[in-house]
């Protein structure tokens, strides 16, 4: 859930909140002591957990406005806070921490970094890195006598923490310092008591009071930090009964959670039965509403994909990711009543290839034909052959079709069919005329809604436009996107191709398919882009929704001569075209030019290229609205799969 495993995954946070939807125990694990029951936990009690040596002590005041401004303001920097009410023989001061941070170099570059934003915030301070070399006091006789022991250890100017190391055994820690050397200069300062050096691999759970959730008034929680390189908290818990992740946007899961430091962050792992997370799993996949059938499907391909995965240690202490790197998981709010159906049913379920299980990826919509693994990882496996996919249709089911339009200031775009009506009438080259039937209708620059995009032109009624083709409205099945200019392609493309591409195109074409019609080779200005895996022209040419497309460019038009020769031009360049009244030029405009099929299009002078294509994701294994369409007509689960799925059997693990 929270990991840093670097370019593989990143999410991190300074800290985790949870909510135990029932009591759970607090477990310390360690690499030689085994597992120490430290507390219980509370139904409903809000409690945070951090882990992670390397910190910046970013400020100290008693004055909590001065405190929860200075939070408030590393809250919007790389910096990331938490603050904590200390009780000393004063009364209580309330310190911020930065991090963790992945060394103690990197400790160090941050404090300037932290000082300037505290600056003109909070006054008097000056940042220092805190690091795992403590002083140890030993086990002592009971939490109160702790507690006595390192105020007196913070009235000496030393900071000092309450550590839990076993249940209701604590110690106190000292110094927190970066290094030995940093530790050694603290040691005359500390009160008479069995002292113990310690450093970053000794377990132990620091125990706080937490003031970061509510800065407009201080509201202790319980924080536990962990400590130990190789140790870990498990939080145990019930697989009926949901924890809340406040920073998983709030979200609820079953089962328990295992907290470690990996690469010097907080690493966060939810750990359940492999049937109940596919209830989510399934659920974030597809809609509930789609046929049984085809859930049941989804179900055991996840299932496969899941233990796959695990096998593989990709993840090191997680066995998946919680989006779509693996499988988008979000607990027990996404579960639906259709979906546990279709899990329960299938229960151990999986798809086996040669006897082993299969790596059984799927994708949203596979645009009527699947693709082979030749065209996304460039080498072969029988698994995954090209195969029909006529069903993915099933997406445009609802959809309506949309006009390509020409105005009558020259500019083009797209009018949903049910905000018009045809009229009489034609062209001189044929070509039909539509009239807008409603107020205020949107011509967009693409054949879909999108709020977030200024329209092309709003028409009202009696408005008329030239109609220069009839689309489907993109969705994951049929799509268009662009036009991108030459400078959009070429910033897109930078770093994603193993040799530079063009720093100017003016030309870009298709020259090489797969099995499935998928691309698998591109060339600017005749030049190949070569990318690492075909799949990733997706990503290369500005996060495409699949590989199974067309390139037009804007600005150019290809014509086919009697002789069978074909000659290529542009609006720019002015185009000569012999009339039966004689010869006549254009240059510096746009043209309008139609092919055999009596389709239309504008050649305009910007040179951009439209990607027009069908799909959606890399196209492999199941397609989702594939298995609908099939359930649709009738196919059941372990039929669809092995359709998309070449050479395997189904069976219960």
């Amino acid at each position: 859930m929270f990991l840093d495993l670097g370019s593989t995954y990143k999410l991190t946070v300074p800290a985790v909140t949870l909510k135990p939807g029932s009591a759970m125990d607090l477990v310390l694990q360690t690499s030689f002591g085994g597992n120490n029951s430290l507390l219980t936990l509370d139904s409903g009690q809000t409690v945070r957990f951090s882990a992670g040596s390397n910190r910046i002590k970013a400020a100290e005041s008693s004055d909590w406005k001065s405190i929860a401004a200075a939070v408030k303001k590393l809250q919007g920097t790389a910096d990331r806070p938490v603050a904590y009410a200390v009780e000393q023989s004063g009364g209580t001061v309330y310190q911020i921490y930065t991090g963790p941070y992945a060394s103690a170099a990197e400790a160090k570059k941050a404090v300037s970094r932290v000082s300037g934003s505290l600056s003109g915030v909070i006054s008097g301070q000056a940042p220092s890195v805190k690091g795992g070399y403590y002083y140890s006091a030993g086990v002592l006789g009971s939490k109160s006598e702790a507690e006595a022991l390192r105020k007196s250890v913070s009235a000496a100017g030393v900071d000092a923490y309450l550590v839990l190391i076993g249940q209701q055994q604590y110690t106190v820690w000292a110094g927190g310092a970066a290094s030995e050397s940093e530790l050694s200069a603290v040691r005359g300062s500390l009160p008479q008591a069995s002292w113990s050096q310690v450093d970053d691999s000794e377990p132990g759970v620091i125990v706080q009071q937490d003031v970061t959730l509510n800065l407009n008034s201080p509201s202790p929680v319980d924080h536990y930090e962990l400590r130990g390189t190789d140790s870990k908290l498990i939080v145990n818990g019930d697989d009926m009964l949901a924890t809340q992740v406040v920073e998983r946007s709030g979200r609820n899961y079953r089962g328990s959670f295992e907290i470690s430091q990996l690469n010097g962050q907080l690493a966060l792992v939810n750990e359940l039965p492999l049937e109940k997370y596919l209830y989510s799993v399934v659920s974030g996949e597809v809609p509930a509403s789609w046929p049984q059938e085809s859930l049941k499907a989804q179900a055991v391909a996840a299932r496969s994909y899941a233990l796959y995965s695990a096998s593989t240690n990709r993840f090191k202490v997680a066995g998946l990711i919680d989006t779509t790197l693996s499988q988008v998981y979000n607990g027990v709010d996404n579960e639906k009543d259709s979906i546990i159906e279709a899990v329960n049913s299938t229960a151990g379920e999986v798809i086996k290839s040669n006897g082993k299980i299969v790596e059984a990826i799927f994708s949203s919509n596979s645009g009527g034909v699947s693709a082979d693994s030749s065209e996304v990882w460039g080498s072969v496996n029988p698994t995954f052959s090209s195969v029909n996919s006529e069903w993915d249709k099933a997406a445009q089911a609802a959809l309506k079709s949309w006009y390509y339009v020409l105005l009558s200031n020259g500019k083009t775009g797209y009018v949903r069919e049910d905000n018009t009506e045809l009229i009489g009438g034609t062209t001189a080259a044929g070509l039909k005329k539509l009239s807008v039937t409603t107020n205020s209708v949107a011509v967009r620059p693409l054949p879909q809604i999108q709020s977030d995009v200024d329209p092309v032109a709003k028409l009202n009624p009696g408005d008329e436009a030239i109609v220069l083709d009839k689309v489907d409205e993109s969705s994951t099945y049929a799509w268009i996107r662009g036009p991108f200019t030459s400078d959009q392609l070429v910033k897109s493309l930078s770093g994603k191709t193993s040799t530079p591409a063009p720093s100017s195109i003016y030309n870009m074409e298709v020259t090489q398919r797969g099995p499935s019609g998928r691309v698998t080779q591109i060339k600017a200005n005749g030049q190949n882009l070569d990318v690492k895996y075909p799949d990733a022209f997706r990503s290369a040419l500005g996060s495409l929704p699949s590989t199974l497309f067309d390139i037009k460019a804007t600005g150019r038009y290809t014509v086919l001569g009697a002789s069978g020769a074909t000659t290529s031009g542009t609006a720019a360049s002015g185009t000569s075209v012999l009339t039966a009244s004689g010869q006549k030029t254009w240059s510096g405009g746009n043209m309008v030019v139609m092919d055999g099929d009596g389709v239309a299009r504008v050649v305009d002078q910007s040179n951009q290229f439209l990607f027009v294509g069908r799909g959606n994701g890399h196209g492999l294994g199941l397609s989702q609205w594939g298995a609908k369409g099939m359930a649709d007509a009738g196919y059941d689960y372990q039929k669809i799969l092995q359709h998309y799925y070449q050479n395997v059997t189904i069976v219960k693990e």
